[in-house]
Formats: structure tokens, sequence, C-alpha cells
């Protein structure tokens, strides 16, 4: 009897740890390794090309980190999971990781057989946190900070505050305008700002457009 592969995608800049990964996860049936790049800027056109179902993503690489190729991927391809897969072993990391659009976050010391049993977790549609990020994060919850922008929010608001109307930005970055204004709504409701004139105000002020 055929077995359903889970379609996985490996996205690291160590070459040694994407190798070991690859080496470990050979030993499962039913895990197929469909893709691998190492920089998080590339990660979106390589998943748009093998259509994983899951990717395992680490945090900190050059150009484009982990977390914000994550916000990307899971608003362009919403089928994909992404599990963090990282040496960050903080509440901070975590919290934002689960902001980004991850479903799960796994340590790098993880041994391979909880590796395999959190990708197919999440393949599932379920959350997986590696036991030690879990009682981490019960024992000491992460603090209520302010809300931060994500990347793909600042990259929204510098679009809205040049004068570009939600269906240009759409157009623009290649995504639904109903996703457009959702990022509309949630950045205005995390800066607590209404009007398009304090919008721009705010967008000056941090940097995001030229005044």
């Amino acid at each position: 009897m055929n077995i359903p592969s889970i379609k996985v995608m490996l996205v690291d800049d160590h070459p040694m740890v994407q190798d070991g990964l690859s080496a470990c996860l050979s030993f499962y049936d039913d895990i197929q390794i469909v893709g691998t790049c190492n920089d998080g800027s590339q990660a979106l056109s390589t998943a748009q090309a093998c259509q994983p179902d899951v990717i395992l993503m680490d945090i900190s690489m050059p150009t484009l980190n982990g977390l914000d190729a994550t916000e990307i991927i899971t608003e362009v391809l919403t089928d994909t999971k992404i599990l963090i897969f990282s040496m960050h072993e903080s509440a901070e990391f975590v919290t934002n990781a689960v902001q980004s659009g991850a479903s799960g976050y796994i340590l790098k010391d993880t041994n391979s057989e909880e590796v395999y049993q959190a990708i197919k977790s999440v393949a599932q549609g379920k959350a997986y946190f590696s036991s030690s990020i879990a009682k981490m994060l019960i024992d000491n919850p992460p603090t209520q900070a302010s809300p931060r922008l994500t990347a793909r929010e600042q990259m929204i608001l510098s679009y809205i505050a040049k004068g570009q109307s939600s269906k240009a930005i759409a157009q623009t970055l290649d995504i639904s305008f109903r996703t457009v204004e959702a990022h509309r709504r949630n950045i205005k409701s995390k800066l607590n700002i209404d009007s398009l004139a304090e919008l721009v105000r705010y967008a000056v002020n941090q940097g995001l457009v030229d005044s």
C-alpha cells in the first residue's frame, strides 16, 4: 500500500544542517524532501515551484530572516505550513514566529523522531512546539508588549503613505485586494490610528517613506 508523502522543503543557510535533516528524514517513508534553499529571500519562489506541505524554516539568515519569509509565504501559499527550526530559545522569538504565521517551533537540538512528529503534526493542521519551548512559555509567559508592525505591514504602510490604492498595492505585491485591506485594518488597529494623514505621519516618522 502506498503511503501518502508529506512534501517537505528545507530553508537554512547552513548546508550541513540541510544535509543532516535530509539524511535523518530519508528514513521515513512518508516524508519527501521536495526542495531546499539557503536564504529567506529565495524561499517564496522555491516554495511556489515545489508546493511543499511543510517548510522547515530557520530564523537567522542573510537578506531576509525566517520570520519575515514565513509571513510572506503563509500569505501567498495558504496550504503550506511553516515549522520554525531554530537555535533561538526565547519567548520573544516564539511569539514573533506565531504572529508571523508559523504553525510550530522546534529547536535544532531536537532529535530526528521529534522532528518527524512535528512535521506530521503541522501537516495535519495542528500546532507543535518542542517540549522545552512549551514549558518555557508556561513558566515564563511573554509579557504583553505594544503590537509591532510586521515587515509585510511596514511595506504595505509605505505604499499607503505614498498614496497607492489597495488595488495598486495588491498588483505590486501580487496578492489579493482582500489581503491588502486586511493588512490595512491590522495596521490601523495596532497603531490605534484611523486617518490616512496620521498613517502618513507615522510612516514618515518611522523612516518608511521620505518626508
